[in-house]
């Protein structure tokens, strides 16, 4: 809660904010003190000069007087110096005796002792000022009332020592009185509503700050590249999509920079100065030239911000959009229908396979040539993995929630992927696959079936992109330091762009048109069958070799059983 302070309705956010201490602070009304206290320094010495000049030109002065006035020289300058003020001041207490009550006390003697025809009546307004702009209402009234007080209290005196001849120093003193008493009040005014307004800006200073926090947020983990543009072609913010479309080292370039500084980007310059120009967003399909690869289609949306005032230009506001990533999602949203087609169709395949099936068992007992047979069960085979595989692509259609159930058989790691591995390149007559089996007879839990179409879809890709020489595809195994065997397949292919990263296991997701985009995510959804775990980086087998593309899966200990 805001702790209240002054009387009268003043609270706490009257004069500021609070700072970790809980006292209450305006920087307005710290420079303020500073004035106050400078102030009083100056009239100390103008007083030690005064009183030294009148001395020097004969004229009868009490040295108390000159005493006076450097001892208030004095303490003018330890206060300026030593003092830790905090306004505002709150109440009577030592804040305002060490201040405003000296500089009361001093020129209340000096009045009383004056010679001559000097009066210090005017000096009574700088503690009446301070008081009322650095303290509450009752501190700056209060203040006033001592000052007229002792004004009438020196004009009684005098009265007294004339004799009761004339009253008016009485008059000037009550004059002098209803002058402080309203500068009092202006002046406190005054300083409640600077007070106050510099709380309002500190405030929306704030806010305007958190919410450039905020759209710097959102900015910056946007899926589409951000540029801020002048009117010069300088740009002035860029998010990190920016750079990942852009490419050719836009993170590395110092803030502000020239959009035409690549030549690849000098379609985007010419898009913004066409926006100014026309004066209103504009949008365009551009070819962006890549430091490696072929060139991005991109699509650039451009919107101008209002111009705050005749000085300060608006500013072109440049939205960058990967098309492939556009085409992937919508061509996502297509295939995601035809996927759900194709588990009806899945649904629908199982009987004829299963008569397909029945028919070739019962076809095979009526056979005795030996090739004959060999025919039919290889009807059988196929027919039994094809049934399998609607079994499974039912099963991601379905994306059944999972349940504790037994998996099946332990294999031994090397031996299975050794088999499979083989098989694979035997069928594709692949050369310069090497294999590096090291988990010395780990066995893990996990479906043969399911294993053969996880490598055969990994080995498929790594072949797809891979080279030719010895070693270009290496498969291997090892046990991590968790405890975990792992199955990697590496290749030597190009590194794969952050967008196809982001959408490696997602269904229906190909940097090719011609694939379904189903075999990664099929091969994850077998992985978390299985308890197991892939994924993908792009290292180097060794210290100082050539870097390529790995995909990993992490099996589960063989203990373990799947939710599914």
């Amino acid at each position: 809660m805001t702790r209240l302070l002054w009387s009268r309705g003043e609270s706490a956010t009257d004069w500021g904010g609070l700072d970790s201490r809980g006292s209450i602070r305006s920087a307005a009304l710290l420079r303020l003190l500073r004035g106050f206290m400078t102030a009083r320094c100056f009239v100390a010495v103008v007083l030690v000069m005064l009183q030294g000049f009148t001395y020097g030109i004969g004229t009868a002065t009490p040295p108390v007087l000159l005493a006076l006035s450097g001892g208030y020289l004095v303490a003018t300058l330890l206060g300026w110096r030593y003092a830790r003020l905090m306004p505002p001041i709150p109440h009577f207490g030592g804040a305002w005796l060490a201040t405003i009550g000296i500089d009361l006390s001093v020129f209340a003697l000096l009045q009383l002792l004056q010679v001559g025809n000097i009066n210090y009546a005017p000096l009574f307004a700088l503690p009446v000022l301070m008081a009322a702009v650095l303290g509450s209402v009752s501190v700056g009234l209060g203040t006033t009332a001592a000052a007229t007080l002792l004004l009438l209290a020196d004009a009684g005196w005098h009265w007294v020592q004339s004799g009761g001849d004339s009253p008016t120093r009485f008059v000037q003193a009550a004059l002098t009185g209803t002058g402080l008493f309203v500068v009092a009040l202006l002046a406190h005014e005054l300083a409640l509503r600077l007070a106050r307004e510099e709380t309002i800006a500190l405030r929306n200073r704030s806010t305007a700050r958190l919410h450039a926090l905020v759209n710097d947020l959102v900015i910056e983990t946007l899926s589409e590249g951000v540029l801020v543009i002048d009117a010069k072609g300088q740009v002035h913010a860029a998010n990190p999509a920016a750079d990942e479309i852009l490419g050719q080292g836009l993170a590395k370039l110092a803030l502000p920079f020239a959009l035409d500084t690549r030549p690849a980007w000098q379609a985007l310059a010419a898009l913004a100065r066409q926006t100014f120009a026309r004066g209103k967003g504009l949008s365009q399909e551009i070819p962006v030239a890549q430091a490696q690869g072929s060139a991005r289609e991109v699509r650039v949306r451009t919107r101008l911000t209002p111009s705050i005032d005749q000085r300060i230009d608006g500013l072109c506001v440049m939205f960058l959009q990967d098309l492939r990533e556009l085409e992937a999602r919508i061509r996502t949203e297509k295939l995601a229908a035809m996927g759900r087609m194709s588990a009806a169709v899945a649904h629908e395949i199982r009987n004829p396979l299963a008569a397909i099936t029945q028919a070739s068992a019962l076809l095979g007992e009526d056979l005795q040539e030996p090739g004959h047979r060999r025919l039919t069960e290889m009807v059988q085979h196929n027919a039994q993995r094809l049934a399998r595989i609607v079994d499974d692509v039912l099963d991601v259609s379905r994306a059944r929630q999972q349940r504790m159930l037994p998996l099946g058989e332990q294999l031994v790691l090397d031996g299975t992927v050794r088999t499979l591995a083989e098989e694979w390149v035997h069928q594709s007559q692949r050369q310069g696959v090497l294999l590096q089996l090291d988990t010395s007879g780990c066995a893990v839990r996990f479906d043969v079936e399911h294993l053969r179409r996880i490598l055969v879809n990994l080995l498929d890709n790594a072949a797809r992109y891979a080279g030719d020489r010895e070693g270009s595809i290496q498969v291997a195994t090892r046990v991590a330091p968790n405890g975990r065997a792992n199955l990697q397949v590496w290749s030597d292919g190009a590194p794969l762009e952050g967008a196809v990263q982001r959408h490696l296991f997602e269904p229906f997701f190909s940097s090719e048109s011609r694939s379904s985009g189903l075999g990664l995510f099929i091969c994850r959804e077998l992985c978390e069958r299985h308890g197991a775990s892939i994924g993908y980086e792009r290292r180097a087998l060794a210290a100082n070799g050539p870097e390529g593309n790995e995909f990993y899966v992490s099996f589960a200990p063989a203990e373990r059983r799947l939710t599914q």
